[in-house]
Protein backbone atom coordinates (compact mmCIF):
# COMPACT_ATOMS: atom_id res chain seq x y z
CA UNK A 1 0.00 0.00 0.00
CA UNK A 2 1.35 3.40 -0.91
CA UNK A 3 0.69 6.17 1.60
CA UNK A 4 1.69 9.76 2.21
CA UNK A 5 1.53 9.19 5.96
CA UNK A 6 4.82 9.26 7.88
CA UNK A 7 6.22 5.93 8.99
CA UNK A 8 6.38 7.23 12.56
CA UNK A 9 3.09 9.10 13.17
CA UNK A 10 3.34 12.43 14.97
CA UNK A 11 1.34 13.15 18.13
CA UNK A 12 -0.92 15.46 16.10
CA UNK A 13 -1.62 12.63 13.65
CA UNK A 14 -2.24 10.31 16.60
CA UNK A 15 -4.77 12.69 18.12
CA UNK A 16 -6.51 13.09 14.77
CA UNK A 17 -6.77 9.35 14.37
CA UNK A 18 -7.89 8.75 17.93
CA UNK A 19 -10.50 11.45 17.56
CA UNK A 20 -12.47 9.12 15.34
CA UNK A 21 -12.67 6.40 17.95
CA UNK A 22 -9.23 4.90 18.43
CA UNK A 23 -6.98 2.82 16.23
CA UNK A 24 -7.06 -0.61 17.82
CA UNK A 25 -5.68 -2.75 20.58
CA UNK A 26 -2.51 -4.79 20.77
CA UNK A 27 -2.44 -7.82 23.06
CA UNK A 28 0.69 -8.67 24.97
CA UNK A 29 1.49 -12.07 26.46
CA UNK A 30 3.26 -11.33 29.75
CA UNK A 31 3.71 -13.93 32.47
CA UNK A 32 1.25 -16.23 30.72
CA UNK A 33 -1.52 -13.61 30.84
CA UNK A 34 -2.87 -11.65 27.88
CA UNK A 35 -2.89 -7.90 28.51
CA UNK A 36 -4.68 -5.43 26.20
CA UNK A 37 -2.73 -2.26 25.42
CA UNK A 38 -3.81 0.75 23.37
CA UNK A 39 -2.31 0.44 19.90
CA UNK A 40 -1.45 4.15 19.65
CA UNK A 41 0.57 3.86 22.84
CA UNK A 42 2.36 0.77 21.56
CA UNK A 43 3.22 2.45 18.26
CA UNK A 44 4.29 5.78 19.72
CA UNK A 45 7.47 4.54 21.37
CA UNK A 46 10.70 3.26 19.86
CA UNK A 47 11.52 1.58 23.17
CA UNK A 48 10.50 -2.06 22.93
CA UNK A 49 11.03 -2.44 26.67
CA UNK A 50 8.10 -0.07 27.22
CA UNK A 51 5.76 -2.81 26.02
CA UNK A 52 5.40 -5.30 28.91
CA UNK A 53 5.94 -8.62 27.19
CA UNK A 54 5.88 -10.07 23.71
CA UNK A 55 3.09 -8.70 21.50
CA UNK A 56 1.04 -11.76 20.58
CA UNK A 57 -1.66 -10.24 18.38
CA UNK A 58 -3.62 -7.07 17.76
CA UNK A 59 -7.32 -6.39 17.38
CA UNK A 60 -8.89 -4.02 14.84
CA UNK A 61 -12.63 -3.54 14.65
CA UNK A 62 -15.54 -1.75 13.00
CA UNK A 63 -13.84 -0.13 10.01
CA UNK A 64 -17.19 0.50 8.27
CA UNK A 65 -15.64 1.04 4.85
CA UNK A 66 -18.31 2.83 2.81
CA UNK A 67 -19.63 5.02 5.64
CA UNK A 68 -19.45 8.73 4.72
CA UNK A 69 -21.61 10.67 7.20
CA UNK A 70 -20.67 13.56 9.48
CA UNK A 71 -19.32 11.39 12.29
CA UNK A 72 -16.41 10.56 9.94
CA UNK A 73 -16.63 11.32 6.21
CA UNK A 74 -13.28 9.58 5.57
CA UNK A 75 -13.33 6.15 7.21
CA UNK A 76 -10.86 4.85 4.62
CA UNK A 77 -8.45 7.56 5.73
CA UNK A 78 -8.64 6.64 9.40
CA UNK A 79 -8.32 2.96 8.50
CA UNK A 80 -5.12 3.84 6.60
CA UNK A 81 -3.86 5.60 9.72
CA UNK A 82 -4.62 2.47 11.74
CA UNK A 83 -2.60 0.38 9.31
CA UNK A 84 0.21 2.92 9.46
CA UNK A 85 0.27 2.61 13.25
CA UNK A 86 0.50 -1.16 13.02
CA UNK A 87 3.29 -1.04 10.47
CA UNK A 88 5.22 1.46 12.62
CA UNK A 89 5.09 -0.63 15.79
CA UNK A 90 8.61 -1.30 17.11
CA UNK A 91 7.62 -4.77 18.30
CA UNK A 92 5.01 -5.97 15.85
CA UNK A 93 2.96 -9.16 16.32
CA UNK A 94 2.55 -11.63 13.47
CA UNK A 95 -1.19 -12.01 13.97
CA UNK A 96 -4.08 -9.57 13.57
CA UNK A 97 -7.81 -10.14 14.01
CA UNK A 98 -10.63 -7.96 12.74
CA UNK A 99 -13.77 -8.31 14.85
CA UNK A 100 -16.30 -7.34 12.20
CA UNK A 101 -18.08 -4.56 10.35
CA UNK A 102 -15.24 -4.42 7.88
CA UNK A 103 -17.73 -2.72 5.54
CA UNK A 104 -20.81 -0.59 6.11
CA UNK A 105 -23.30 -2.01 3.60
CA UNK A 106 -21.73 -5.29 2.39
CA UNK A 107 -21.22 -3.88 -1.11
CA UNK A 108 -18.60 -5.50 -3.39
CA UNK A 109 -16.85 -2.17 -3.92
CA UNK A 110 -16.61 -1.68 -0.14
CA UNK A 111 -15.01 -5.09 0.27
CA UNK A 112 -12.69 -4.28 -2.66
CA UNK A 113 -11.47 -1.11 -0.93
CA UNK A 114 -11.16 -2.89 2.42
CA UNK A 115 -9.08 -5.65 0.78
CA UNK A 116 -6.86 -3.04 -0.86
CA UNK A 117 -6.27 -1.32 2.48
CA UNK A 118 -5.71 -4.58 4.36
CA UNK A 119 -3.14 -5.66 1.77
CA UNK A 120 -0.91 -2.89 3.13
CA UNK A 121 -0.93 -4.38 6.63
CA UNK A 122 2.51 -5.87 7.31
CA UNK A 123 1.16 -8.71 9.39
CA UNK A 124 1.81 -12.37 8.60
CA UNK A 125 -1.62 -13.67 9.49
CA UNK A 126 -5.06 -11.98 9.43
CA UNK A 127 -8.26 -13.51 10.78
CA UNK A 128 -11.77 -12.07 10.66
CA UNK A 129 -15.34 -12.56 11.83
CA UNK A 130 -18.33 -10.79 10.28
CA UNK A 131 -20.28 -7.94 11.78
CA UNK A 132 -23.95 -7.41 10.97
CA UNK A 133 -22.95 -4.74 8.42
CA UNK A 134 -20.88 -7.36 6.55
CA UNK A 135 -23.74 -9.84 6.03
CA UNK A 136 -26.69 -7.72 4.91
CA UNK A 137 -26.63 -9.83 1.71
CA UNK A 138 -27.01 -13.11 3.61
CA UNK A 139 -24.99 -16.28 4.27
CA UNK A 140 -23.88 -16.64 0.64
CA UNK A 141 -22.89 -12.99 0.23
CA UNK A 142 -19.70 -11.04 -0.29
CA UNK A 143 -18.19 -11.60 3.17
CA UNK A 144 -18.31 -15.38 2.83
CA UNK A 145 -17.03 -15.29 -0.75
CA UNK A 146 -13.96 -13.39 0.45
CA UNK A 147 -13.39 -14.62 4.02
CA UNK A 148 -15.37 -17.87 4.23
CA UNK A 149 -12.69 -20.40 3.27
CA UNK A 150 -11.14 -20.98 6.76
CA UNK A 151 -14.59 -21.83 8.13
CA UNK A 152 -16.00 -23.74 5.15
CA UNK A 153 -18.42 -20.81 4.79
CA UNK A 154 -19.86 -21.20 8.28
CA UNK A 155 -18.05 -18.13 9.63
CA UNK A 156 -16.93 -19.84 12.85
CA UNK A 157 -13.66 -21.73 13.14
CA UNK A 158 -10.60 -22.17 15.36
CA UNK A 159 -6.82 -22.16 15.03
CA UNK A 160 -3.69 -22.24 17.20
CA UNK A 161 -0.99 -19.59 17.38
CA UNK A 162 2.04 -19.52 19.71
CA UNK A 163 0.45 -21.96 22.16
CA UNK A 164 -2.86 -20.05 22.31
CA UNK A 165 -6.11 -21.56 20.99
CA UNK A 166 -8.18 -18.99 19.09
CA UNK A 167 -11.91 -19.45 18.52
CA UNK A 168 -13.80 -17.29 16.01
CA UNK A 169 -17.55 -17.17 16.62
CA UNK A 170 -20.41 -15.62 14.61
CA UNK A 171 -23.30 -13.99 16.48
CA UNK A 172 -24.75 -11.70 13.78
CA UNK A 173 -26.67 -14.06 11.50
CA UNK A 174 -29.80 -14.74 13.57
CA UNK A 175 -30.74 -12.10 16.12
CA UNK A 176 -32.62 -12.64 19.36
CA UNK A 177 -35.43 -10.32 20.55
CA UNK A 178 -34.20 -6.76 21.28
CA UNK A 179 -31.50 -7.26 18.66
CA UNK A 180 -29.28 -9.41 20.87
CA UNK A 181 -26.72 -11.52 19.06
CA UNK A 182 -27.19 -15.27 18.75
CA UNK A 183 -24.83 -18.21 18.24
CA UNK A 184 -27.35 -20.98 17.64
CA UNK A 185 -27.41 -24.68 18.49
CA UNK A 186 -25.16 -25.87 15.66
CA UNK A 187 -22.39 -23.42 16.53
CA UNK A 188 -22.66 -24.16 20.26
CA UNK A 189 -22.36 -27.90 19.58
CA UNK A 190 -19.32 -27.23 17.39
CA UNK A 191 -17.74 -25.09 20.15
CA UNK A 192 -18.25 -27.74 22.80
CA UNK A 193 -16.61 -30.34 20.57
CA UNK A 194 -13.76 -28.01 19.58
CA UNK A 195 -12.80 -27.40 23.20
CA UNK A 196 -13.05 -31.01 24.40
CA UNK A 197 -9.54 -31.97 23.40
CA UNK A 198 -7.88 -28.93 24.99
CA UNK A 199 -6.20 -29.06 28.37
CA UNK A 200 -7.49 -26.59 30.97
CA UNK A 201 -4.07 -24.87 31.00
CA UNK A 202 -4.38 -23.86 27.32
CA UNK A 203 -4.87 -20.09 26.98
CA UNK A 204 -8.07 -19.45 25.01
CA UNK A 205 -8.97 -16.37 22.98
CA UNK A 206 -12.54 -16.08 21.72
CA UNK A 207 -13.34 -13.33 19.23
CA UNK A 208 -16.66 -12.32 17.76
CA UNK A 209 -18.44 -9.13 16.76
CA UNK A 210 -21.18 -8.52 19.33
CA UNK A 211 -20.46 -8.56 23.08
CA UNK A 212 -20.50 -11.97 24.74
CA UNK A 213 -21.99 -10.48 27.89
CA UNK A 214 -25.01 -8.23 28.15
CA UNK A 215 -23.66 -4.70 28.33
CA UNK A 216 -27.01 -3.01 27.60
CA UNK A 217 -29.98 -5.15 26.57
CA UNK A 218 -32.28 -2.33 25.34
CA UNK A 219 -29.74 -1.59 22.60
CA UNK A 220 -29.04 -5.25 21.83
CA UNK A 221 -25.52 -5.01 23.21
CA UNK A 222 -25.11 -8.65 24.13
CA UNK A 223 -25.51 -12.24 22.92
CA UNK A 224 -28.63 -14.08 24.04
CA UNK A 225 -27.12 -17.57 24.28
CA UNK A 226 -23.61 -16.56 25.36
CA UNK A 227 -24.12 -18.24 28.75
CA UNK A 228 -24.05 -21.67 27.14
CA UNK A 229 -20.82 -20.86 25.32
CA UNK A 230 -19.21 -19.54 28.49
CA UNK A 231 -20.12 -22.74 30.35
CA UNK A 232 -17.78 -24.62 28.00
CA UNK A 233 -14.99 -22.13 28.68
CA UNK A 234 -15.12 -21.87 32.46
CA UNK A 235 -12.75 -24.81 33.07
CA UNK A 236 -9.86 -23.03 31.33
CA UNK A 237 -7.37 -21.09 33.41
CA UNK A 238 -7.02 -18.13 31.03
CA UNK A 239 -9.81 -17.03 28.69
CA UNK A 240 -9.89 -13.72 26.79
CA UNK A 241 -13.14 -12.79 25.01
CA UNK A 242 -12.94 -9.99 22.44
CA UNK A 243 -15.56 -8.14 20.43
CA UNK A 244 -16.31 -4.88 18.69
CA UNK A 245 -19.77 -3.55 17.74
CA UNK A 246 -20.14 -0.86 20.43
CA UNK A 247 -17.19 1.28 19.25
CA UNK A 248 -15.75 1.89 22.71
CA UNK A 249 -13.61 0.16 25.31
CA UNK A 250 -15.51 -1.72 27.99
CA UNK A 251 -13.75 -4.42 30.01
CA UNK A 252 -14.57 -6.74 32.86
CA UNK A 253 -13.14 -9.83 34.54
CA UNK A 254 -15.20 -12.76 35.81
CA UNK A 255 -13.03 -15.43 37.40
CA UNK A 256 -10.51 -16.51 34.78
CA UNK A 257 -12.36 -14.80 31.92
CA UNK A 258 -11.43 -11.32 30.68
CA UNK A 259 -13.98 -9.55 28.44
CA UNK A 260 -12.76 -6.65 26.30
CA UNK A 261 -14.51 -4.61 23.61
CA UNK A 262 -12.58 -2.56 21.05
CA UNK A 263 -12.87 0.94 19.70
CA UNK A 264 -13.85 1.47 16.09
CA UNK A 265 -11.47 2.82 13.46
CA UNK A 266 -14.44 4.70 11.94
CA UNK A 267 -16.50 6.64 14.51
CA UNK A 268 -17.53 6.62 18.18
CA UNK A 269 -20.93 5.60 19.55
CA UNK A 270 -22.73 6.82 22.68
CA UNK A 271 -22.10 5.06 25.96
CA UNK A 272 -24.82 2.60 26.98
CA UNK A 273 -28.16 4.30 27.60
CA UNK A 274 -26.80 7.77 26.84
CA UNK A 275 -29.14 9.00 24.11
CA UNK A 276 -32.02 7.66 22.05
CA UNK A 277 -30.05 4.67 20.79
CA UNK A 278 -26.77 3.41 19.35
CA UNK A 279 -25.33 4.91 16.19
CA UNK A 280 -22.61 7.19 14.81
CA UNK A 281 -21.79 9.89 17.34
CA UNK A 282 -20.75 13.32 16.05
CA UNK A 283 -19.08 15.49 18.66
CA UNK A 284 -17.53 18.95 18.59
CA UNK A 285 -13.84 18.83 17.81
CA UNK A 286 -12.92 20.64 21.02
CA UNK A 287 -14.74 17.98 23.02
CA UNK A 288 -12.98 15.01 21.45
CA UNK A 289 -9.86 15.17 23.64
CA UNK A 290 -12.10 14.96 26.72
CA UNK A 291 -13.96 11.91 25.43
CA UNK A 292 -11.01 9.88 24.18
CA UNK A 293 -7.88 8.69 25.85
CA UNK A 294 -5.48 5.91 26.69
CA UNK A 295 -6.33 3.03 28.99
CA UNK A 296 -3.55 1.06 30.65
CA UNK A 297 -4.53 -2.35 31.96
CA UNK A 298 -2.60 -4.46 34.43
CA UNK A 299 -3.46 -8.09 35.12
CA UNK A 300 -2.13 -9.98 38.12
CA UNK A 301 -1.92 -13.78 37.99
CA UNK A 302 -2.57 -14.84 41.59
CA UNK A 303 -5.36 -14.00 41.98
CA UNK A 304 -6.32 -13.09 38.42
CA UNK A 305 -7.47 -9.46 38.54
CA UNK A 306 -7.57 -6.43 36.29
CA UNK A 307 -6.96 -2.79 37.15
CA UNK A 308 -7.59 0.04 34.70
CA UNK A 309 -6.14 3.54 34.63
CA UNK A 310 -7.65 6.04 32.18
CA UNK A 311 -5.95 9.21 30.92
CA UNK A 312 -7.84 11.57 28.62
CA UNK A 313 -6.27 13.39 25.70
CA UNK A 314 -7.36 16.80 27.07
Amino acid sequence: MSSDLPSQPSRRTALKCLAYGGVGTVFVLAGGVLTPMDLALAASTDDKSAIPGVPLFLQISDSHIGFNKEANPDVAGTFKQTIDYVNAMPAKPALAIHTGDITHLSKPEEFDLAAQLLSGLSITELHTVPGEHDVTDGPQGEYFKRFGKPSENRGYYSFDHDGVHFVALVNVMHFKPNGLGNLGEDQLAWLENDLKGRTSSTPIVVFTHMPMWTIYEPWGWGTGDAGQAMSYLKRFGSVTVLNGHIHQIVSKVEGNVTFHTARSTAYPQPTAGNGPGPGPLKVASDQLPKMLGVTSIKISRHPLAMSLSDTTLA
